[in-house]
């Protein structure tokens, strides 16, 4: 029941408030109020979260103000860890999944999931999206964020908060940042130069504050260049908070703070889960030797309480409330579906259609997500073979612990499917690229047995696959979540025809990855160096010319897609706009990603990747259906960070602009020139 507050506490449970001169009261104006009405003692225990018998992960309510808990849960692939006790959830596809629509669309979908089940649980802040770019292939949380690319980090980004944000629900985008591997996690120093920072690290958190809006950001484990991010006025303060403008609260990855007045100082706005440094005698110490002022804690709490004014926090009582499991695991599936990347179709094997006999060779549980934080207890699952059985196949299990039973059963079946994976988890890194166990062995057998051979990986990133050649199909499943045998089912058996395309490139070799070297990975002396910069991902391959196994933004369909018609056109500011025809030649409905590249003027001091990926369009076409794209590129979509002036600036020249169906499968070209110079502030 809620408690009966004061007067003044009540009046200010509204979101907007008449002054007495009458004019409209802001949130901030209200939270202005609030912080100047609490004791010291009370702005202290304000300043971090709490740990009791009852409680965690909460930050306490003041209740003689009125001012309510706030209530976090983690996410980011749907609620996860909120409280003492983990809720059960919808288990949705891992976050690289989602990426892998290439659909921003679905990733609303998604984060209107994840904002609607945190009411659900009682909480009201989600610790999700993670944006973080998969900089080595082998990090344990890549399977979390949304791949290697900083531009399509930020889409999803922006669409995923928006998504969890119109619930009501306060998003928190993390870890802020560098925080692209789990081996020394809480000790490494990444050693980052600026423009490596600004155009690949930092995108995806700037588009995540100044085109959601984002409520709050979650600071990270790793020091930047000395510093840890906790306490990093460049990164905090300067980077996020003035050039950004960043107006809502920063709270602290756990255990992540190392300091009492340089984190007060640099920018940390709430210690979470518990008060080791923000306590009350190093908070009242700090302030009696004058490293730290009042002020700046009362700033720290101006800024959480206008933003829970800003969404509806004094205004509503948490409750448990049913989640709609049904209704939301129909999304999940969906979700799961166009998330899954074609990768192989020798013969047109896929989709099965009337299929007879399936041998399905592996681990026959749904995979429903990595490990850490962010695994999400699922209100159900649905296994690969009740998957199956749903479509009227026969279906006989083996799960591939005997090879030579294993390739027996496949022998007795029309088709058959084997099922790998890897598990991906917060706190260590994959060993390497290969897959673990006997996997390898198992898929070659089978293969051998059956010349009808679908291998399904569901892993959390790339892997290496020496059996490739032997098998005519594969589909990329990632983690698909709760839903997984239905999803994986209805792509198979061409319900779905898919269309995702990989967020991420799969090398050949161990040795082809970008940061290959123990001074770039994991790092030596305590330091991670990024001496790669800019070239992470497909920039590396497309530089270096090396043949990946499957290059970024790759995908197979049941259909086929063709491109013409590629028009460029200038405005007198300086923004390009491009269009193109996207037409189905095939004989199936499907959808095609139509993805645009820029490949900038390249010189010694300023080396640029052959092509970066600057717009994405999916469109759904019948067959022999044509339908228009238009890409509207500002002139930062050209920039470079110049490091002398710390700005964008145009080199000047030739600019390439591609357009096609993945990073080397680009159909259409074209050249503009722009003059050098320094982009303007709104371009």
């Amino acid at each position: 029941m809620r408690k009966a507050f004061p007067i003044v506490a009540a009046l200010l449970l509204t979101t907007t408030l008449l002054t007495s001169a009458g004019a409209v009261e802001t949130p901030r104006q209200r939270a202005k109020e609030l912080v100047a009405q609490l004791t010291l003692d009370e702005k202290i225990a304000q300043l971090a979260g709490i740990k009791t018998d009852t409680e965690y992960r909460t930050v306490p309510a003041v209740e003689r103000l009125g001012i309510p808990k706030l209530l976090l849960t983690n996410g980011p692939a749907g609620v996860s860890t909120g409280g003492l006790v983990q809720p059960e959830a919808t288990a949705l596809p891992a976050p690289l999944a989602l990426a892998a629509s290439w659909d921003v669309e679905q990733a609303r979908r998604y984060g209107d999931i994840e904002g609607a089940e945190t009411l659900s649980v009682g909480r009201n802040v989600l610790e999700g999206p993670t944006v973080n770019i998969a900089r080595v292939p082998v990090n344990g949380r890549n399977f979390e964020a949304y791949g290697e690319d900083p531009y399509l980090a930020s889409q999803f980004a922006v669409h995923d908060i928006q998504g969890i944000q119109a619930r009501k629900v306060i998003a928190n985008v993390k870890h802020f940042f560098g925080n692209n591997q789990e081996a020394s996690r809480f000790t490494i120093n990444n050693d980052i130069d600026e423009r490596t920072m600004r155009e690949i690290y930092l995108p995806a958190f700037e588009a995540s504050v100044k085109d959601a809006a984002v409520g709050s950001v979650m600071c990270a484990y790793p020091k930047i260049n000395g510093t840890f991010n906790c306490e990093n006025p460049l990164v905090l303060n300067q980077i996020l908070k003035r050039e950004w403008g960043f107006d809502g609260f920063v709270f602290s990855d756990f255990g992540a703070v190392h300091s009492t007045a340089p984190s007060v100082n640099g920018g940390l706005d709430l210690e979470t889960p518990t008060d080791k440094y923000f306590n009350p005698q190093a908070i009242k110490a700090a302030l009696a030797d004058g490293t730290i002022k009042i002020a700046t804690l009362d700033e720290k709490l101006v800024r959480r309480y206008t933003k829970m004014i800003e969404f509806g926090l004094f205004d509503r009582t948490p409750s448990i409330t049913p989640i709609p499991a049904a209704e939301h695991g129909k999304v999940a599936r969906e979700l799961a579906a166009a998330g899954m990347v074609l990768l192989k179709n020798e013969r047109a094997l896929l989709p099965l259609g009337k299929t007879k006999s399936i041998a399905l060779i592996g681990t026959d549980e749904a995979k429903t997500g990595g490990g850490g934080s962010s695994r999400v207890k699922p209100l159900y699952t649905v296994k690969p073979s009740d998957g199956l059985k749903a479509k009227g196949a026969t279906v006989i299990t083996d799960d591939g612990t005997s090879l030579d039973r294993a390739a027996a059963t496949a022998k007795t079946a029309d088709v058959a499917i084997v099922m790998v994976e890897d598990t991906e988890t917060e706190g260590k890194d994959r060993p390497n690229l290969s897959l673990t166990g006997d996997q390898d062995a198992l898929v070659a057998a089978v293969a051998k047995a059956n010349p009808a051979t679908v291998v399904v990986a569901k892993t959390g990133g790339p892997v290496l696959m020496p059996w490739l050649r032997q098998v005519p199909a594969l589909l990329q499943a990632w983690y698909p979540g709760e839903e997984d045998g239905n999803a994986v089912a209805d792509v198979l058996f061409g319900d779905v025809n898919p269309s995702a395309k990989l967020p991420v490139t799969f090398p050949a070799f161990e040795a082809d990855q970008p940061a290959s070297t123990p001074a770039q990975y994991p790092g030596t002396n305590g330091t991670a160096h990024y001496s790669e910069g800019v070239f992470v991902g497909y920039r590396h391959y497309d530089a270096k010319k090396i043949a990946p196994l499957f290059p970024f933004g790759f995908g197979l369909s049941y259909t086929k897609f063709d491109y013409a018609h590629l028009k460029l056109t200038k405005d007198p500011y300086g923004v390009v706009t491009v269009d193109a025809d996207v037409t189905n030649t095939g004989t199936r409905a499907g959808a095609e990603v139509a993805q645009l590249y820029v490949g900038s003027p390249s010189t010694v001091n300023t080396p640029e990747a052959p092509r970066e990926l600057q717009g994405f369009q999916k469109v759904t076409l019948s067959p022999g259906q044509t339908q228009h794209v238009r890409f509207t590129l500002p002139q930062r979509a050209f920039a470079y960070w110049d490091t002398a002036t710390h700005w964008w600036r145009l080199a000047g020249g030739a600019y390439q602009i591609s357009v096609g169906g993945g990073s080397r499968d680009l159909r259409l070209h074209t050249t503009t020139f722009l003059a050098p110079g320094s982009v303007p502030h709104d371009r």
